[in-house]
This record gives structure tokens, C-alpha cells and sequence, in this order.
């Protein structure tokens, strides 16, 4: 068998063969030529396609600012943590690979061990799974949120498919309970929440960094290549507060609200001098630092968010009412026989019948009586006014998130009862921050300065409210207050002069006065010589050993004013071993006595 080719068969075949080779000639020109193009003219495309899969840019987080009190003590601090978190896009592409023609390319399926994962990090197996699995687009989803450093990267080391940590700060507070209701926290985010936090988050607040990084195919860095934007730090605040006063304060408020089985109780210590917070706490309290039980009501800063009516302290304004008004002097007389007095339709009584008195008398013995004969003797708008000039009914401009108005009736409602009853104390409500600045700038001879809840650089800014001359006649009564005789007796410190008044008034409650509820108060200063700290304590339902200001209220402000002034090192003002005895008998038994006004009974 023989085979025979003719010329057309090999005229085919090399044309054939001269296509093929101009055709592979021409696919390895193009394959050159675009080999020459990435490499030279356009270089930069393949390095961005390679930054793409290597670099990344990545957000330093900027760590909040310090809280500090006046004297440099840590209040709040950030500190690093790392969170773990998981692509869920990922485990969906991983247990889903693209199906292959060659089976020897097929990549294997990866499936996520759920409950090797959920025990690492101590969550339910069943509940990531379900989150996971209800969302197979997204890419990022917290697993747990502010783990220590070196629990994270115990579970990161075990490599799990798609699971991986960013570092993160996390706040905490080293005074725990005793400060909670002032700094307040953040949230998971690092945002305000409450108290400072929330009024400051702005200057607290850092601006995040930004810097270029190489990482590996399953996300973790290999590199630092550059810095694009550094993190800027928060600003660090000094706050006005004085980390002893308050955890002095927060014991003793809580040990006396276990003792009379109180439902709350506050306490606001302002500096006379300057009007800077030195203390403010709160009862009932809570942990910032763990708040996984906290209730609703714990949040409050009742300091300034609950209002009262503040009973007998504001006897002292209607005193200061009538020697402004010149109708009135220390020596001026009020007949409170026998106990009672008629004003329209309502009885106003005292405690006990203290006969014919003077102003004295009514501060240390805390006559109703006389009160309401004072508010009914003058023009119907001088009382109110007066309340307004100290503050009450409006903010102090603390700053404080949440603060509270009070409440002074408006001028349709100054009729004579309804004045009657402002003279002792009712009818108005006021918070304790409130009535702490008022007495402040009784203690400060007449001059109120702006509340600050931030230390002080320069000196605060001032207003005179009264008279001198007409303080310096208060500061006796008030101190007289605080002795054998007055209703405060509790309220004494050793070594120091103290002034204040005390006030028990029944709670409000749906619409009336609850019978056997009150907010039980006392207000003072020290020292008198030179006053320097005012203090307001004040229980709310006290249920267990009395229920008075005098009783209840006034040992905790001679506890914690005596620390107080032993911190700030001031001079004591009289013996230690000096008794603290009433003055000579106030009451008076003969006339002149005080006219009572037309329309009283």
C-alpha cells in the first residue's frame, strides 16, 4: 500500500500551517505588548491591583479624654481592649465554594465549628449560628465586644475561619459607685450616656487616626507601611469635685440610708468661695463599671433632677424678706399664740405654741405661725421675688444633663394662702443643687457665683443678691439653728462654728400630701467666721429612728462637713471642747406684737 500526495493537498496544508504560526506570533505581540504596556506606560494599574488584595487602609482609634478630679485623681480612664468580630459573607463563600470544571481545582468546603467558636468566646453555639446564618451578606457583625488583650488573642490564635479582632478602648471608672451619678458612661461606642460623659462628649471625644497596612489573605497584619492621619486624643477635664468629699459623702449617705431605711437621699457641697461642685451624691447607687443589673430608676442624679418642696430652709428667705423690707428688725415681735393662725380658708400651725417671739425665735424654733404672719404683712409679690432672685425656678446653668427647673408659682397664683404657705416652705419645689447655691450665697455675705462642675482656672464671675448688712444678721439666727436649743443640734462639728436650718415637709403625692411620707433637710455652712463649704442633705422617707431634718439629715452634714474642712485644711474657729449651748432665751412674753394683715381671721 503506497500513498501518494498530490500538490493541492500540500498547497492546503502549508497555508494552514502559516496561518496557525502567524496566529500564535500575533497572541505572543499582544501578550508582549501588554506585558510591556502594565509594566511601563501604565505601572500603576497592577500596583493598585495588588495594594488592593494586600493594603489596606485602617482607623486608629483615638482614645477619650481623662476625667479627673480637682487634684489630678483618675475619675474615668480608657483603657485598650479588642473586640472580636466575624464576616459572615465569608463563612457563606467558604461552605459555598464556586464549582470548577477540572474536579482537581474544586476547593473543599470550610464550615465554621459554632460551638468550638461560641466557647471561646463564651456566647450561645445556637445563637451564632442563627446570626450568622440570617445574615450571609454582611461583613461585619461583633461577636464580643471589649475582651483584655490577652483573652482575645488567645481565641485569635486558634484561627478561625473569618474571625478576627480590632482593637478598641473601653472606659472605666476607678471610683465606681461613689462618683456614678456625676461622670455617668458610654455606650459600646465610647459615646456619652450620662452625667459628664454626656454633657462633655464633644471635647472628650478623640478624632480617630488613619494609616496604611499590608495583612495577609485572611486579614491580619503583616505591616505598618505609613501613617495617612494620626489619632488625636480627647481632651482630658478637670472637674470641680474632690474624690475624698465624695467618697466621704457617698459612705455616709449610704450608711444613714440603711439606718432610717430611707427610699433615697442626696447630698450637694458647693465651694462658697468660688461656687465649684465639691461633692455630689446619690442614693440608691449603682456600678458604672459593671451595669448588667442596673434598673431605671438607679440613673438619676436626684441632686438635680428631683424636685421637693423644701420645707422650713426657706424660712430663712422669708426672715431675709422682712428685715429687706425695713417693715421688720431683729427685735420686731409676732404673737403666735396659740399655736394656729387662720389665713382665708387655711390653718397654718406650729409644732408647739411658742407665744410672742422674735426673728430669732422663728429660725431656731421654726414657726409657721410667724412665717405666714411675715408673707402676709408684705406686698403679696415681695416673697416670690426674693425666691426668684436666689435662683429658684430656673437652672443653675451647671451644664448637667437632665437638671431641673423647680417649680415657683407664677404670679396669678401669689394670693395670700398660696403665699402663706411659701413662707414655711410649700408651695414651691426646688432641687438640692438649687437650694445649695441659693444658701451658698447666703453663706458668701450676699454675692452669688455661677455653679461649675469644672475646676476653676480664674475667679468666677459674681452678683450681689443682697445686702451684707442684712446676711450678717442671718448668720446668728441661722447659727443658733445648729445648738441646745434649736432643731439642729445633730448638725454640730467640733472646733467649728456651724450655721444652717433644717425642714421636714410631707412628700407630694397623686395630687396631695402623702401622711406619714417627708423629705426630711438640712442646709448649712461652716465655717461662720469665714464660711467655705455649704451643704444640703436631704432624705426621702425615712421610715426607721425619726424623720425630721434635725434627726436624720443633720448628723450626715456633721460628718461630712467636718471631713470636709479637715481636707481642705481650714482653721478651726472655736474650742474643740467648747459646748455648743443656745443663746439666751428668745421668746418674748410681752408686746408690742405684729399687726396681722386685713383678710386673716
Amino acid at each position: 500500500m503506497s500513498f501518494k500526495f498530490s500538490f493541492t493537498e500540500s498547497s492546503d496544508y502549508k497555508e494552514r500551517y502559516w496561518v496557525l504560526q502567524a496566529i500564535v506570533v500575533l497572541i505572543f505581540i499582544g501578550l508582549a505588548a501588554r506585558a510591556f504596556y502594565l509594566q511601563i506606560l501604565d505601572k500603576e494599574f497592577l500596583r493598585k491591583q495588588g495594594d488592593a488584595r494586600m493594603v489596606r487602609s485602617e482607623v486608629i482609634n483615638a482614645h477619650r479624654g481623662m476625667i479627673m478630679d480637682r487634684n489630678g485623681v483618675p475619675l474615668a480612664v480608657s483603657t485598650p481592649v479588642t473586640s472580636i468580630w466575624i464576616n459572615p459573607k465569608e463563612i457563606f463563600e467558604l461552605a459555598h465554594p464556586p464549582q470548577e470544571e477540572n474536579p482537581k481545582k474544586q476547593k473543599q468546603p470550610v464550615f465554621l465549628d459554632y460551638n468550638a467558636i461560641a466557647s471561646a468566646i463564651g456566647i450561645e453555639p445556637n445563637e451564632l449560628r442563627s446570626k450568622v446564618e440570617a445574615n450571609p451578606k454582611k461583613e461585619f457583625m461583633y461577636l464580643k465586644r471589649h475582651l483584655a488583650p490577652d483573652v482575645a488573642k488567645v481565641i485569635l490564635e486558634r484561627e478561625f475561619p473569618a474571625v478576627y479582632g480590632i482593637n478598641e478602648y473601653h472606659r472605666y471608672y476607678p471610683q465606681g459607685e461613689a462618683t456614678a451619678h456625676v461622670i455617668g458612661f458610654t455606650d459600646l461606642d465610647d459615646k456619652g450616656r450620662e452625667g459628664v460623659e454626656l454633657a462633655f462628649d464633644k471635647s472628650l471625644t478623640g478624632i480617630s487616626g488613619l494609616q496604611r497596612v499590608i495583612k495577609d489573605r485572611k486579614g491580619r497584619k503583616v505591616k505598618d507601611v505609613m501613617q495617612l492621619r494620626p489619632a488625636k486624643a480627647g481632651q482630658d477635664i478637670y472637674l470641680s469635685f474632690d474624690a475624698r468629699v465624695q467618697y466621704i459623702a457617698h459612705r455616709e449617705l449610704a450608711k444613714a440610708v440603711q439606718e432610717h431605711e430611707a427610699e433615697a437621699a442626696y447630698l450637694v457641697a458647693i465651694d462658697v468661695k468660688t461656687g465649684e461642685i465639691l461633692a455630689m451624691v446619690n442614693q440608691p447607687a449603682y456600678n458604672p463599671n459593671n451595669r448588667s443589673k442596673l434598673v431605671p430608676d438607679q440613673l438619676r442624679n436626684r441632686s438635680i433632677t428631683d424636685m421637693f418642696e423644701p420645707g422650713s430652709t426657706m424660712k430663712v428667705f422669708t426672715v431675709m424678706a422682712a428685715l429687706e423690707s425695713g417693715k421688720y428688725t431683729t427685735s420686731s415681735l409676732f404673737n403666735t399664740n396659740p399655736g394656729r393662725f387662720q389665713v382665708y380658708n387655711k390653718t397654718v400651725t406650729d409644732h408647739n405654741n411658742y407665744g410672742i417671739i422674735n426673728l430669732e425665735t422663728l429660725i431656731v424654733k421654726s414657726s409657721n405661725v410667724a412665717s405666714a404672719q411675715i408673707a402676709g404683712s408684705l406686698p403679696k409679690e415681695t416673697l416670690p421675688m426674693i425666691h426668684r432672685r436666689f435662683g429658684f425656678g430656673s437652672v443653675t446653668e451647671s451644664g448637667f444633663p437632665g437638671e431641673s427647673r423647680g417649680i415657683l408659682q407664677p404670679p396669678q397664683r401669689w394670693n395670700p394662702v398660696e403665699v402663706a404657705t411659701m413662707s414655711y416652705g410649700y408651695g414651691v419645689s426646688v432641687t438640692a443643687l438649687q437650694l445649695a447655691r441659693a444658701y451658698a450665697a447666703i453663706a458668701n455675705h450676699g454675692v452669688s457665683h455661677p455653679i461649675s462642675l469644672t475646676k476653676l482656672t480664674q475667679a468666677p464671675q459674681s452678683t450681689a443678691l443682697i445686702s451684707d448688712k442684712i446676711v450678717s444678721q442671718l448668720f446668728p439666727m441661722m447659727e443658733s439653728v445648729v445648738s441646745s436649743d434649736g432643731t439642729a443640734i445633730k448638725a454640730a462639728i467640733p472646733g467649728y462654728r456651724v450655721a444652717g436650718k433644717t425642714g421636714t415637709a410631707h412628700k407630694a403625692k397623686a395630687g396631695s400630701y402623702a401622711k406619714d411620707e417627708y423629705m426630711s433637710l438640712f442646709a448649712g455652712f461652716a465655717p461662720v467666721s469665714d464660711p467655705r463649704v455649704v451643704m444640703v442633705v436631704v432624705m426621702d422617707g425615712a421610715k426607721k429612728g425619726g424623720y425630721y431634718g434635725g434627726t436624720v439629715s443633720a448628723p450626715v452634714f456633721s460628718r461630712v462637713m467636718a471631713e470636709t474642712l479637715r481636707l481642705m485644711n481650714i482653721p478651726l474657729d472655736k474650742s474643740l471642747d467648747a459646748p455648743v449651748k443656745a443663746k439666751a432665751k428668745t421668746t418674748i412674753i410681752t408686746p408690742p406684737l405684729v399687726t396681722q394683715p386685713k383678710g386673716h381671721a
